[in-house]
């Protein structure tokens, strides 16, 4: 912001010493250095949050889910690991459980959220369910618990991504 003020300063400066005709001139020069500081302003923003995580799915058949673990991002991947995948049917929705282990002796805060599927595969209420908070001490496991939102759903996925520091 200070460096804004200084070039606003200077080209006023310039402005007053020059004649008329080096003032058209200069007019140009502040456009041009108005639309630099702008554009260069508009590119810092904040830090966007990390998208990429992984993934499990589960197919909810007749069998016990058959889970595997889709990478997205390689270093979360190093430091987690789905240790269990349990899932029931209560009041015709499916519950299910995900176990999640931290393989990392620090803490870690991630972010998860369940996707649901009726038996074409198709998503159940897109976007419904929302990004939940998740910290993993060092070693510690615990348990992502989701309740599906209709009775179509046959199959689902829990999603972890890292949180935005």
């Amino acid at each position: 912001m200070n460096l804004n003020v200084k070039v606003f300063s200077r080209i006023k400066r310039n402005i007053m010493k020059n004649s008329s005709h080096s003032r058209s001139k200069t007019c140009g020069n502040i456009a041009a250095v108005l639309i630099l500081i702008l554009g260069v302003s508009a590119c810092q923003s904040t830090k966007s949050p990390v998208t990429s995580g992984l993934g499990v799915e589960s197919m909810t058949n007749e069998t016990p889910p058959a889970s595997y673990l889709r990478v997205d991002n390689v270093k979360l991947a190093q430091k987690l690991t789905v240790s269990d995948v349990k899932h029931r049917t209560i009041n015709d929705l499916l519950e299910v459980n995900v176990e999640l282990s931290s393989q990392y002796k620090k803490s870690l805060k991630l972010q998860y959220h369940f996707n649901w599927f009726d038996k074409n595969g198709f998503v159940i209420e897109k976007g419904k369910s929302p990004w939940r908070p998740l910290e993993l001490h060092g070693f510690q496991s615990t348990m992502l618990h989701g309740v599906s939102p209709s009775s179509e759903v046959t199959s689902f996925n829990v999603y972890v991504r890292s949180a935005a520091k």
